[in-house]
């Protein structure tokens, strides 16, 4: 009898085990986004949103057996020490699985040691300064870095006949990657940096920058700005101040001709070359899928990079958990993560099992008007172009 009890004793610890794994096997994934969404960058968190929210109402809201849960931070735009405490209220009081989001370099900066410390994937939706990556070892990028559009832009500059730029970017990480990998990539190329200017990263009057540049007569000028209040004031000054009347042709990555800034600038920018990984009239069924979705869901609202980076951070989420069967451990999570491959609305993507960024496509596009809508137009393609900040070193 003893026996038997014995039996019965552990059949019954083995079966609330058992029940007790299933409950944790079905407990919420909760997912803790970080995004500025006031002050003046509150577009790009809304933009990041939007891209999540189409990607869940197409998905769904259940992966791999367990409700996601999205628990949603405002760090109010560039404010790192915001930020951090964000990210700490998350994972101490929320207990989030995964920390998401981030649209501003200094931000994700000072969240990242937190993923380190908490072994918690943290999954860089849009900030693009190169070294975001190397953080910490939990971070996961599906957006961008500066250098990939930067090196597009100059290999397209000096192989089509400008042979000389100045530089004129934004005082803060991302635009030091751009400048710098521009230099690099087109003094390589036969190309003559003849000046180069930081302004301050709120800058709403860039007269007295744009006529150094002006003065100096270059055959371009590369620039990177924050998207937003900063690039419609440069790119109104560029035409005002007449330096394309002068010659002077404006190039840049990608940033600066952001959908959803495009008519705040109007024809001010008309013809502005640029190279980046994403623009709504991107030929292929997979984007014409996902604008028809966007537009359906936000018709105020155009959609770009930033929503496609909320949406593809929620489609390497849900695939690494169908992957890891539910586990949103650190450890497992990034295992399954690197060198994972799909076919996003911008082309395809693949996370680079060595850097943990996002190797893609990048486009070189003019600025359109196509009925009587203003589009980035893809006219050439540079293919799965890794972090060049990188693999320079």
């Amino acid at each position: 009898m003893r026996f038997a009890s014995k039996v019965i004793r552990a059949a019954a610890i083995l079966g609330l085990g058992a029940s007790l794994g299933l409950a944790q096997a079905a407990d919420d994934l909760k997912i803790g986004l970080v995004l500025s969404l006031s002050g003046p960058f509150a577009d790009y968190g809304k933009q990041i949103k939007h891209g999540i929210d189409v990607y869940m109402a197409q998905h769904g809201d259940t992966v791999a057996g367990r409700k996601v849960q999205l628990v949603v931070k405002d760090d109010t735009g560039m404010a790192p020490a915001v930020a951090k405490r964000a990210a700490q209220e998350l994972l101490v009081n929320d207990k989030v699985d995964i920390l998401a989001g981030f649209d501003l370099t200094p931000n994700a900066f000072s969240v990242a040691p937190l993923a380190t410390q908490a072994k918690v994937p943290m999954i860089v939706m849009n900030a693009a300064t190169s070294s975001i990556t190397e953080k910490s070892p939990y971070v996961v990028r599906v957006s961008m870095t500066l250098p990939q559009g930067a090196w597009a832009m100059a290999k397209w500059a000096a192989e089509n006949g400008i042979k000389s730029a100045y530089t004129l970017v934004a005082d803060y990480g991302p635009g030091h990657d751009a400048e710098a990998q521009f230099k690099k990539t087109f003094t390589e190329l036969g190309g003559k940096v003849v000046g180069e200017v930081r302004t301050p990263v709120n800058a709403a009057d860039y007269a007295p920058y744009l006529e150094r540049v002006k003065d100096a007569k270059p055959d371009a000028m590369f620039t990177f700005v924050p998207p937003g209040s900063s690039m419609v004031a440069l790119m109104k000054g560029f035409r005002e101040l007449g330096l394309e009347k002068a010659g002077i042709r404006a190039i840049g990555p990608g940033d600066l001709t952001d959908e959803n800034e495009l008519a705040a600038m109007g024809n001010s920018a008309l013809g502005l070359i640029t190279a980046f990984h994403y623009s709504q009239a991107h030929d292929s069924p997979e984007n014409k899928a996902y604008v028809a979705a966007y537009l359906k869901a936000f018709p105020k609202d155009r959609p770009n990079f930033m929503s496609v980076g909320g949406y593809d951070g929620m489609h390497l989420i849900y695939q690494v958990l169908e992957k890891t069967g539910g586990n949103a451990g650190g450890d497992a999570f990034l295992a399954a993560a690197k060198g994972m491959k799909w076919t996003s609305p911008r082309g395809p993507v693949q996370i680079d099992p060595e850097t943990r960024d996002v190797i893609q496509n990048e486009y070189i596009r003019k600025l359109e008007r196509v009925n009587d809508t203003l589009q980035n137009v893809e006219f050439a393609t540079l293919e799965a172009v890794k972090d060049p900040g990188k693999a320079a070193q």
